[in-house]
């Protein structure tokens, strides 16, 4: 399903990331990482991925060896051999080039495809926007968590809106990646469960208190 969470549409010179580095494990520099991968398998044709730490720097690191561990996936890298080698690499996000990513079977998309794309709710049988794909996350169940960002305009401008919408395939009802469209049928009240607040929103929330 993933081997991407970019912030934007990817273009070909991009890396996408495809893991991150959650702690040490072992005395001779392995470290245990958090996949993004559906493709775990392709670390054994990858010879090199690239750790980018939380100020944008971006090494190359060479693959000694892999295996998974309780849910994680241990690497050992070469030249990094002791504790303090890999505690520097802690937080790192391991990318790739985009251009390296695994191929997908029919049917099949990337995360990385779908943000720019426009999500569309058909559940009342008419086509009815409710915004863009500004980002894909993680960890909130089976299912990855689209954040759909809707505008609309008020008296004070335009307004700006989040909205998680979960990416099943319960939901999918059509998936159209070149055109940047998602048609999805969704449940009502979804849009409006654990939706962050508009900045609209949150002054009136301050008003009130």
């Amino acid at each position: 399903m993933s081997e991407a969470r970019p912030l934007r549409s990817p273009h070909k010179d991009d890396f996408i990331a495809i893991a991150r580095i959650v702690k040490t494990q072992g005395r001779i520099g392995e470290v245990a990482a958090e996949l993004f991968t559906d493709f775990p398998e392709k670390f054994a044709v990858r010879k090199r991925v690239f750790a980018v730490n939380e100020k944008g720097e971006r090494c190359e690191l060479q693959i000694d060896s892999f295996w998974p561990h309780k849910g994680w996936m241990v690497l050992k890298f070469k030249g990094v051999d002791s504790i303090d080698d890999a505690e520097a690499l802690l937080k790192c996000e391991l990318q790739i080039p985009f251009a390296e990513r695994a191929e997908l079977e029919a049917g099949s998309t990337y995360i990385s495809d779908l943000v720019g794309c426009t999500v569309v709710d058909v559940a009342s049988g008419q086509a009815v926007e409710v915004g863009k794909i500004k980002d894909v996350q993680f960890g909130f169940g089976e299912a990855p968590m689209l954040i759909v960002t809707q505008e609309s305009a008020s008296v004070n401008g335009i307004q700006s809106k989040e909205h998680l919408v979960p990416f099943t395939e319960h939901f999918l009802r059509k998936l159209d990646v070149a055109g940047k469209r998602i048609d999805m049928e969704l449940p009502p009240g979804l849009l409006e469960l654990d939706a962050p607040l508009s900045q609209e929103e949150k002054k009136q929330q301050h008003q009130k208190d």
